[in-house]
Formats: C-alpha cells, sequence, structure tokens
C-alpha cells in the first residue's frame, strides 16, 4: 500500500445548503459514505478533518478539528497536513462524489515531483482535489495567521505540479471528479 495520507474534509459551514452536505443523500446514500468508498485503499492512513467529531464516529476513522478554527478550506488542509502520519497528504472534499480513482492514483504517483500536486480543469486548479506535502505547512501557516485565506495564495511560495487538462481526460474526460454539490438546486439537478 502507497505510504500516503488521505484526509476528507467534512463537516464545513455548508451555508449554501443549509445542512453538512457530508450527510446529503446522493442515489440513496449519504455523499461522505460515496466519498470514503472511492478514496478507499488509496493510502495507509485515511482521516476525517472535521468539527463535528461525534457525527462521524461511526465511520471508526481519526479525526481532527481544525487547528485554526473558522478558517475554511485552507484551516481544513493545514490540519490535515499538520496531523498526517505521511510527508504527502492528498486532500478531497465530502461532496465530490464523482471522484475518479484512476485520476487520483496517477496524481499520488506524481506525488514526489514538488510540494503540491493540483489538477487545473477549465482554467482554474482544483486545492479540495490536490496532494500537499509537509513543506506546505509553513506558507498556510503564514497564510492562515495573516487571514489570507484564498487556498491557492500559497502556491507561489513551494513549487506546484498542476495535473494539466490533456492528462486529466485520460482518465476522465469531463472532469466529472470536480464537480461537487453546494446548493439544494446542485442536488436536485444531479438527481435528475
Amino acid at each position: 500500500m502507497v505510504r500516503l495520507t488521505v484526509a476528507v474534509q467534512a463537516g464545513g459551514q455548508s451555508r449554501r445548503m443549509g445542512m453538512d452536505k457530508s450527510f446529503v443523500l446522493l442515489g440513496g446514500r449519504p455523499l461522505i459514505e460515496t466519498v470514503l468508498e472511492k478514496v478507499a485503499g488509496l493510502g495507509d492512513e485515511l482521516i476525517l478533518i472535521t468539527n463535528k467529531p461525534d457525527e462521524y464516529a461511526h465511520f471508526g476513522l481519526p479525526m481532527y478539528p481544525d487547528v485554526y478554527p473558522d478558517h475554511g478550506s485552507l484551516g481544513g488542509i493545514y490540519t490535515a497536513v499538520y496531523h498526517a502520519a505521511h510527508p504527502h497528504t492528498l486532500v478531497v472534499a465530502c461532496d465530490m462524489p464523482w471522484l475518479n480513482r484512476e485520476l487520483l492514483r496517477y496524481m499520488i504517483s506524481l506525488r514526489v515531483t514538488a510540494d503540491v500536486i493540483v489538477p487545473r480543469w477549465q482554467k482554474f486548479p482544483e486545492p479540495l482535489h490536490a496532494i500537499y506535502s509537509k513543506a506546505c505547512l509553513p506558507p498556510i501557516q503564514a497564510n492562515l495567521e495573516a487571514k489570507r485565506l484564498k487556498i491557492v495564495r500559497f502556491y507561489p511560495q513551494v513549487t506546484v505540479r498542476y495535473v494539466e487538462p490533456e492528462e486529466i481526460t485520460r482518465f476522465d474526460p469531463d472532469g466529472r471528479s470536480f464537480a461537487n454539490i453546494n446548493t439544494p438546486d446542485d442536488l436536485a439537478k444531479f438527481q435528475s
């Protein structure tokens, strides 16, 4: 098994959804269950980043609350990498039920080539579908302490390997991996 930590960001604010997205049902299953199934076995450590451990205890996984509470997804990434047992951490969001295991495996194979391995789809990086090394901790921490919470703001301070569309489409022709469910309208669209 690959020496890699896999971290699922769970239990965020979910303001636009109006409820915890992790437990929204898609195809009769909570999103979090689908995501956990997709990432199972990709690394030898699987952790949940959540500030609501009681709601996730039944999964029997190690759980960590945000080191920097109320600092959004960047705070969650920091927490995941900080607590990871390995030098590299695959971070995914709980609301991405169409993760492509082959694309993730490809990204994992690139993990030693840069501090961040991140897909770039439709000209934008997908930072909640990315691999981060421990070298990212100091620049992320500096951004968190300065309240600069846009994830990609620390990228210039580390080495970044973008996984480009021509690489992505070999595994995921439509970029469905990056579709997430943020609102009740998104959910209705995907359920129809």
